[in-house]
């Protein structure tokens, strides 16, 4: 068993990349991901799968991880859990690691039976789920400790919610305490439940998502949190600055992950020519802007 950030570590090096593709499967799929399946949640979840399928085999040449976002499998019940764990097994397959963003959050026997849905060996032998989780700690720092548990006992991550990517973040993250903003006391809590040991890239299991958005806040949450890999989402449609990730990278570039979904794996609408080509061309150009941040940052 190897430690999470060392196998984020070596992907990241092997790809020169630090794009993570969000696998955010909306409809319309593309015609051929519907080729004689049945208009009904089954067929829709063949035809998710068939999309995501296709997704991976695109971007694997640029991405270092992949990110499914747990929620449009959900809604097709059954059959869309089967496409997921399909997708993610096709995913590892290829070596690409699997973060489920499924924000995840609760306490006591529910937070575990959470954890061991995605972050521990399956029944039968299976490997986990997905190689990190996103999880959500607005319930306070038991409701962390059976993920933690899992990083440290199966070699798997975790990406706490800190400083979110959307406009009402500043709802709740953003309100000011008498110790600063709620994001700050958030991250605090992430670094006190970092219990895991270090890998040999010198990151730590236990990450924050923190949005590409709010880049007035990454160099603070990088001072706090000095060996946590960030997921940084926002890149694209919701305008973030690739050049904003440069205060996030540590001593490694897997120290920060920018994701990418819709103007990567939506490239395609409305283009006649071959999906998976538009898909690929996307991946590739957001993964040469976003390792010349992470390349170029300072050490």
């Amino acid at each position: 068993m190897t430690h999470f950030a060392d196998r984020l570590a070596a992907r990241v090096e092997a790809t020169e990349s630090v794009l993570c593709v969000g696998l955010d499967p909306r409809l319309p799929f593309p015609s051929d991901c519907h080729r004689g399946l049945r208009d009904d949640r089954s067929g829709l979840a063949r035809a998710m799968e068939r999309y995501c399928l296709g997704l991976i085999e695109a971007v694997e040449p640029f991405a270092a991880a992949v990110k499914p976002q747990v929620a449009f499998f959900e809604a097709l019940g059954g059959y869309g859990l089967t496409a997921l764990e399909r997708v993610s097994a096709a995913a590892a397959e290829r070596g690409l690691p699997v973060i489920a963003d499924a924000k995840r959050g609760d306490i006591a026997s529910t937070a575990a039976a959470y954890a061991a849905a995605w972050l521990e060996p399956r029944p039968g032998g299976e490997p986990p789920l997905a190689d990190a989780l996103t999880v959500n700690p607005y319930l306070g720092a038991d409701s962390l400790e059976p993920f933690t548990a899992a990083c440290r006992e199966h070699g798997r991550g975790l990406y706490v919610l800190v400083r979110t990517s959307n406009p009402g973040s500043a709802d709740v993250q953003g309100l000011e305490t008498p110790d600063g903003p709620v994001w700050q006391s958030v991250a605090a809590l992430v670094a006190a439940a970092d219990t895991a040991p270090v890998a040999a890239c010198g990151l730590s299991a236990i990450g924050a998502v923190v949005g590409l958005t709010q880049p007035a806040a990454l160099a603070t949450i990088r001072r706090l949190l000095p060996r946590a890999p960030l997921l940084l989402p926002g890149l694209g449609v919701q305008g973030g600055d690739p050049g904003a990730a440069r205060a996030a990278y540590a001593s490694h570039p897997a120290g920060a992950l920018v994701v990418a979904a819709r103007s990567v794996i939506e490239v395609w609408r409305g283009d006649p020519g071959d999906w998976r080509s538009a898909v690929a061309a996307a991946a590739q150009e957001h993964r040469r802007t976003t390792w010349n941040v992470a390349s170029h940052a300072p050490a």
